[in-house]
């Protein structure tokens, strides 16, 4: 097995996400002790964002690339890389104004390139990334689960959906500015997630 870990918090150490992150991946090397693991820190190496310079570059055939075109594509190329390696994904994804970081965001972008991720086809889109289990380390402040407040959920499990990951598990850590009990209640509720996830 192979585990790619994203941390998407803009908090290189102390992000709740991570740790709920850190404990996913515990627990599938735990169960697959010769797992190797890529661990990705978007605080640490934040993917650039798709302007238009992005986009002239991955619309220029390759042999016509610039170098500093060529080395633009080449970034997403990497994290393209990684996720098709993959076999199991864990996402660390605190809640910014109700949405996901723009970190993530980022990468979600850069691994999502028709032809080689999805594709378009007669019968419609299809995604490539297949066979491929996720887990979704969610931190909150406060209490979004099943509500209309959680965009989150909606929004990984369509663009996660269209790239060809269906097996998508969401572990949820909330209350976590609520107080110590809330704070502790969150945590447990998060592990009981991932026990029942990994069943």
């Amino acid at each position: 097995m192979n585990i790619l870990q994203i941390n998407a918090s803009a908090r290189r150490e102390a992000a709740n996400s991570t740790r709920v992150a850190n404990s996913i991946v515990a627990r599938l090397q735990s169960a697959n002790p010769e797992a190797g693991l890529t661990a990705r820190d978007l605080a640490v190496t934040p993917h650039p964002v798709l302007d238009e310079a992005a986009l002239g570059a991955l619309f220029t055939p390759a042999d016509k690339r610039t170098a500093e075109q060529a080395a633009r594509v080449a970034l997403d190329d990497a994290l393209i890389a990684e996720i098709q390696a993959a076999d199991a994904i864990v996402l660390g994804v605190p809640m910014y104004n109700f949405g996901v970081p723009v970190q993530l965001k980022n990468w979600i972008d850069a691994i999502a390139r028709n032809g080689v991720t999805f594709r378009y086809t007669e019968q419609g889109p299809e995604g490539l990334l297949k066979g491929k289990a996720v887990y979704v380390a969610l931190a909150r402040g406060g209490k979004y689960r099943g509500t209309e407040a959680d965009s989150q959920v909606p929004y990984l499990k369509t663009v996660l959906g269209f790239l060809g990951m269906t097996d998508v598990h969401f572990i949820y850590a909330e209350g976590l500015n609520m107080g110590a009990e809330a704070v502790e209640q969150g945590f447990a509720q998060a592990e009981a997630d991932l026990a029942a996830a990994l069943a």
